[in-house]
């Protein structure tokens, strides 16, 4: 799409040249010097071309040269066509085609982010048109089609700027809301595997409940504390397990241990094979712990992603002797 509209441009700043350059060629009257009117022609249609097409595969900025070559031209073709003819015929029509072209310039200068060189085009054609012609003759023969060019151009320049910056700006938001959709997508499937892994560990045993009216048996009340101890983990530190790491907890409650899993933000960042390697260790810890309480947390530290404290009860000052002290580092030595 800006390709086409880019072409589509290209060729009506090139069709308007051509139609000036054969505007300038059709004499009414024989120049006096005939060679300054095809120097102008040529210089005019040289700077044209040359603005149009010079660094457009890789900018629509107008290289610097390109530019100087086109101000140059703005001063010396009103000089080089009204020196050509006598004072009486450079008003005909054929002599004042220089008031469109290089307003053209001008508009193609400004379209090509050069705004100085095509206002000061502009300023230059007013001066040699009004000084060759006169200042009411000048815009009489086309002067003021040539600023309202210029001054259209530099609207339509400002107004698509700004419009391209909305139009980033837009798609920014959108970008931002289809990462917040996203985002929310992943945390409703979360909630739903939470809720039908809730319902799978507490079904059975609240059924049980119900139907024994609340008459359960040791092993019963061991499967209950086990699933309101799962239920708990999942809700603290669902990132920490996988199915080895409750199944090494399930272990430790089983003989006996209270094991308590806390998530604060300690796996955030983390690459997601390094966290199945410390879910991996984490299973191995516990299993192999015979710690009375085991503590599990993933707190926010530079260094360690995961700490397992195990605590065995009768320590000193009756408080609960640390048995163990393992620490998961965020990276693999």
């Amino acid at each position: 799409m800006r390709r086409t509209v880019r072409s589509i441009v290209t060729a009506l700043a090139l069709g308007f040249a051509i139609y000036f350059a054969a505007r300038a060629i059709w004499w009414t009257e024989q120049p006096t010097a005939p060679l300054f009117m095809v120097a102008a022609i040529g210089l005019y249609l040289a700077a044209t071309l040359t603005a149009v097409l010079a660094g457009a595969g890789h900018s629509i900025r107008l290289p610097a040269g390109p530019g100087f070559l086109a101000l140059g031209t703005s001063l010396a073709v009103p000089t080089l066509v009204s020196l050509s003819l006598p004072p009486d015929a450079r008003e005909a029509p054929f002599a004042t085609w220089y008031i469109g072209a290089i307003g053209l310039l001008a508009v193609i200068c400004i379209v090509r982010r050069r705004m100085v060189c095509g206002w000061v085009m502009l300023a230059a054609l007013i001066v040699s048109s009004s000084l060759y012609l006169g200042i009411d003759r000048a815009f009489t023969l086309g002067l003021v089609g040539s600023i309202t060019w210029v001054v259209v151009a530099q609207l339509l320049v400002l107004f698509w700027g700004r419009a391209v910056r909305d139009t980033e700006r837009l798609a920014d938001i959108q970008r931002a809301v289809s990462a917040w959709n996203a985002t929310q997508e992943v945390r409703q499937r979360e909630r739903r595997v939470r809720a039908q892994l809730a319902l799978a560990v507490a079904g059975p045993v609240l059924s049980r409940t119900v139907a024994a009216h609340g008459h359960l048996s040791e092993q019963e009340r061991l499967d209950a504390r086990l699933a309101e101890g799962t239920l708990r983990d999942e809700l603290r530190g669902a990132v920490l397990l996988n199915d080895a790491v409750r199944a090494s907890i399930a272990d430790a409650r089983r003989r006996g241990a209270m094991v308590t899993v806390f998530d604060e933000g300690g796996m955030e960042g983390v690459p997601a094979d390094r966290v199945g390697q410390i879910r991996a260790e984490l299973a191995e810890v516990v299993a192999g712990s015979r710690s009375n309480r085991v503590i599990i947390r993933a707190g926010r530290d530079d260094r360690v992603a995961v700490t397992v404290v195990g605590r065995a009860a009768g320590g000193a000052h009756d408080d609960d002797a640390v048995d163990l002290w393992h620490e998961i580092p965020r990276r693999a030595d």
